[in-house]
């Protein structure tokens, strides 16, 4: 099994940390910013399998966030946290429910279809 690392930004400390126990539990390494900047300096000295923006994030800085992870080169999901399935952010790789048990499977089949893409790519180049 291989270890999944998270960064997990939000706003509001207490719905964050209480996420991040029940991702921890799930078997994720979370690391958690409580600011956009403090999610940037995180993004820049480690190195993430997933992003998750927390739905206490506005619109316009989860858009700044992911165009700044991408300015990196970097192609980590970005996945954004939503009320509901109609609050779609067309900048990241995925919008999911808040639903706890939804959210776990739903990161995990992000990962695996991000990880597919990956090894696509990469097979693709080395031809």
């Amino acid at each position: 099994m291989s270890i999944t690392v998270v960064l997990a930004v939000g706003l509001d400390s207490w719905q964050l940390m209480a996420q991040n126990s029940v991702w921890r539990s799930a078997g994720y390494i979370v690391i958690s910013a409580f600011t956009i900047r403090e999610a940037i300096e995180h993004f820049r000295a480690g190195d993430f399998d997933l992003v998750l923006l927390g739905r206490s994030i506005s619109t316009e800085d989860k858009e700044r966030l992911t165009f700044q992870i991408r300015t990196f080169g970097s192609q980590t999901p970005v996945v954004c946290i939503a009320n509901s399935s109609a609050d779609c952010n067309s900048f990241a790789t995925a919008t999911l429910n808040d639903d706890s048990s939804a959210l776990l499977r739903s990161m995990e089949e992000v990962l695996a279809r991000e990880s597919k893409v990956y090894t696509l790519t990469q097979t693709s180049l080395q031809r």
